[in-house]
């Protein structure tokens, strides 16, 4: 049957409307996305296929465009609007856990706010998050996007985001695609090399951590700083 032969209120869409999102399952709201069904079944029956076959919402989410387009009756738009939606969900769960925090006193409370962003990257990327001198969250600032093994960081690009935004301590981070949250002997060195700097600019450098899936290493807690 075709969605359109449903009762209005069993439609996707309006079911919706009427009841609220919360009142429909993951096949509707993933029908919701990819708008159309394909030769021989409704959209309702595609996302259902699409969900079973990649293992839920879960596992579904952290797929590459790519990956979702091997599903049939996938093609690249509607595996774009489903990258989409998944990545505006991550951004807007990580943004409410960090205008949520009113201070940083844990490299869990970092790890939280990242761990959304950067699960599922497939580069590695460089931040400095710069605190206040109550610990809170000024600014979060992205220095660099690598490979998928190495990111480029030089000390004067964390510093000059950390001075312009007159940061009294500073947070490095970066994800490991990898997802080995092991620290390397690169990662070590570039540590040392960043608080030897924040020494003599007076600016601390708190911690330095790695997300890797949903995991993460804290190098303060390993006592690497």
């Amino acid at each position: 049957m075709k969605v359109k032969e449903l009762p209005i209120d069993d439609r996707p869409r309006e079911k919706l409307i009427m009841r609220g999102a919360q009142s429909l399952t993951d096949a509707e709201l993933i029908a919701i996305l990819l708008r159309t069904g394909t030769k021989g079944k409704s959209v309702i029956q595609l996302a259902q296929e699409l969900i079973q076959k990649t293992g839920g919402l879960n596992y579904l989410s952290s797929q590459t465009i790519e990956a979702i387009k091997k599903n049939p009756g996938i093609k690249k738009d509607k595996a774009a609007t489903l990258i989409a939606a998944f990545e505006i969900s991550r951004r807007t769960d990580a943004q409410k856990k960090l205008f949520s925090l009113k201070k940083i006193t844990s490299p869990s409370d970092i790890a939280e706010i990242f761990i959304p962003l950067l699960r599922d990257n497939v580069k590695e990327e460089f931040y400095v998050v710069c605190l206040n001198s109550a610990n809170k969250i000024k600014k979060i600032e992205r220095i660099s996007v690598g490979t998928l093994n190495s990111s480029v960081v030089q000390p004067r690009e964390v510093f000059k985001t950390a001075i312009e935004n007159d940061s009294a301590n500073i947070i490095l981070l970066h994800n490991h695609p990898s997802g080995n949250t092991e620290p390397s002997s690169e990662d070590i060195s570039l540590t040392k090399k960043m608080v030897e700097a924040g020494k003599l600019l007076e600016i601390n450098v708190f911690d330095h951590i790695i997300i890797a899936g949903n995991n993460y290493t804290s190098l303060v807690e390993r006592r690497i700083i």
